[in-house]
């Protein structure tokens, strides 16, 4: 994990001159752009019928991934926090038009005590649902550092009013595994089903090699009610006292540890 960009430096300080024409100059980063934007375009599920769309390209970069979106007949506006990716965009005169803007530094990450990454996914997501229409699609490529990580983006992205979930291409290879977080705009319905992930033979993967993944990561209706919870007449039992704990960590609030103690009645006297 030490490579991971978010590890070393904030964006716009990680990826400065250098770092941005040395990424741009990557014939092996240049054909992995390629391929992931056109796998996004294909999770889009645009409509076939010749007509451009406008697409907004968050973390555009110098452009990359802008130009398979051109080259597939669509008009872009890309956004990235790094003036010197930008300013290489400007220089490769990419068709996009270009803004120079922060989506939540690393969404994901925190630099400072005062960083909080729940309030970052929440205003983040909030936001593009208010910008998309209803029915509108996007898709994500990320790469969560863990479980609890990729589970606090997607109740992010339920609570803000998105149905969808994680799209898992090549599930069982460590090397050329990717996640998508697909969202269409909107409560679920047969229309914002989440296609299946690709295999190894690059076909859809099979129930059985994609269904623990799915359970893991699929996001469920957000209005669906929640079940009760049993409360004994002593109060609250020892297993809803474990699962408040389990959700306070997923947030990242410091909760104590589980012990033989915890939910344990205590005597009135010593």
């Amino acid at each position: 994990m030490s490579n991971r960009p978010e590890l070393l430096a904030p964006p716009e300080i990680f990826y400065d001159d250098s770092e941005a024409r040395k990424y741009t100059s990557s014939s092996r980063i240049i054909d992995i752009q390629a391929r992931l934007s056109e796998r996004a375009l294909e999770l889009l599920a645009l409509p076939v019928d010749g007509i451009p769309r406008l697409l907004l390209d968050i973390g555009c970069g110098s452009g990359l991934s802008g130009e398979t979106l051109t080259e597939n007949g669509h008009q872009w506006i890309g956004l990235d926090v790094s003036q010197s990716m930008l300013n290489i965009a400007l220089e490769r005169e990419v068709e996009g038009d270009l803004l120079l803007g922060d989506m939540g530094q690393w969404l994901c990450n925190a630099d400072k005590s005062s960083h909080e990454p729940r309030l970052r996914l929440k205003a983040f997501f909030g936001s593009l649902y208010r910008c998309l229409a209803r029915g509108a699609r996007a898709v994500f490529q990320m790469y969560p550092e863990n479980i609890a990580q990729r589970e606090l983006i997607l109740r992010s992205a339920m609570h803000a009013g998105f149905a969808g979930g994680v799209v898992i291409d090549y599930p069982h290879s460590a090397k050329s595994r990717k996640e998508y977080l697909v969202l269409t705009c909107g409560p679920p319905s047969l229309s914002t089903a989440v296609p299946r992930g690709k295999g190894e033979d690059g076909e859809s993967c099979s129930e059985d090699e994609n269904s623990e993944e799915n359970q893991m990561v699929c996001i469920s209706d957000r209005n669906r009610p929640k079940k009760k919870q049993k409360i004994t007449r002593k109060g609250k039992g020892r297993d809803w006292i474990f699962k408040k704990k389990e959700q306070l960590r997923r947030k990242g609030n410091a909760v104590p540890p589980d012990t033989r103690y915890t939910g344990r009645k205590r005597k009135a006297r010593f």
